[in-house]
């Protein structure tokens, strides 16, 4: 089963764009923290940004709403985008939101 389930903050101001098709999505970056103890049992924080794409009913909230530093709960999936980078291929991973509130 895909399915991830991230609680963070926006570690970036949100981008739009328009694909071929006219569909419109939003993409951001999460970060989200994680706590632990190390080997001395001191309390480590490991902090994580994690790639976000939202698309359809989600991207007005995320333009309306969606600013730098907001928490957010975000449930989706991972997906992988390939491209060309300099004539090589490349690879993405990202979270698509299939749902999202706004803490």
């Amino acid at each position: 089963m895909n399915h991830v389930n991230l609680i963070g903050k926006m570690g970036t101001a949100p981008t739009f764009a328009k694909t071929e098709e006219g569909k419109l999505v939003a993409r951001f970056l999460l970060s989200t923290s994680e706590f632990y103890c190390d080997s001395k049992g001191t309390t480590k924080t490991r902090s994580s940004n994690h790639r976000i794409s939202a698309w359809g009913r989600w991207v007005p909230i995320i333009e309306e709403y969606g600013i730098e530093g907001t928490r957010l709960a975000i449930e989706g999936k991972l997906i992988n985008r390939f491209y060309q980078s300099n004539g090589k291929p490349a690879c993405i991973t990202e979270v698509e939101v299939n749902d999202l509130i706004i803490m």
